[in-house]
């Protein structure tokens, strides 16, 4: 049954990225995005449009990406919530669907994104890990890589981390506040996890190369304060590869600290 006004939902989608060309929409490529859609559209019986707070590369992870859409139908949440998981291919999940206030914009509304980079330290890897870590060979000191670490935290200038794009908020802003950038051990290996206002394309992975390179001796920690200043993307180190990145939450006010 439709109502005379759309009302705005909000969604919480997981997802393993392995096998799509990343979270947008694109031509003759298969997306998180395109398929989530969808299968909304099947369930809704009408046309709409899918936001998501941001984008997610080729083979990146993400356990709580949100995403909205507006439906002038009258469904029950619960039983949407069913219907798509049994539409969408099992690497995608959707964890929550409720009603939200009109003015909610999945990307806008955002004060925050949380992603983890998962490293597999030790030589002989899980293989039930391997799609969702990025395995080093070479010997990493830690010490090196924590204390490079603290270098990122606060309000910068990120260029040199960015891969810029010629249009888009990261052509016109490149200031951004990582608020904390904490190396966690777990089996095999550590976790580093970065909560910022918000993340310039590939900012993640360029920061977590970089942060290789010192745990290698290539640079100096130190180096990271030059490398900020520098506004030079080719000073920095190469992007870590995409499949240990994962998408952890994005960040609405009010949120527990």
């Amino acid at each position: 049954m439709k109502d005379n006004v759309a009302k705005r939902y909000k969604l919480i989608i997981s997802y393993d990225g392995t096998a799509y060309c990343g979270w947008q929409v694109q031509e003759n490529q298969k997306s998180i995005q395109a398929l989530v859609q969808q299968a909304l559209q099947t369930a809704l019986r009408h046309p709409l449009d899918l936001t998501g707070a941001g984008r997610t590369d080729s083979g990146v992870h993400a356990r709580g990406q949100t995403a909205h859409f507006d439906s002038p139908v009258s469904f029950l949440p619960s039983r949407l919530l069913l219907s798509l998981n049994a539409l969408l291919p099992p690497d995608i999940r959707i964890l929550g669907l409720e009603p939200t206030a009109s003015d909610f914009h999945a990307r806008y509304s955002a004060v925050g994104k949380i992603y983890h980079y998962h490293l597999q330290l030790d030589p002989v890897s899980d293989p039930f890990n391997r799609l969702y870590r990025t395995q080093i060979f070479s010997r990493i000191d830690l010490d090196r890589l924590k204390k490079a670490a603290h270098f990122f935290i606060g309000t910068h200038d990120f260029t040199s981390f960015a891969n810029l794009k010629e249009s888009g908020a990261s052509a016109q802003d490149s200031i951004r506040t990582l608020k904390r950038l904490d190396v966690i051990d777990q089996k095999g290996g550590v976790r580093l996890e970065f909560e910022g206002n918000g993340f310039l394309y590939k900012m993640v992975r360029n920061i977590t190369g970089t942060l290789l390179d010192v745990g290698m001796g290539k640079i100096e920690p130190e180096r990271i304060l030059e490398i900020l200043k520098e506004k030079d993307r080719r000073k920095a180190g190469p992007a870590a590869p995409p499949q240990g990145l994962i998408l952890d939450s994005v960040l609405y006010e009010p949120y527990p600290r």
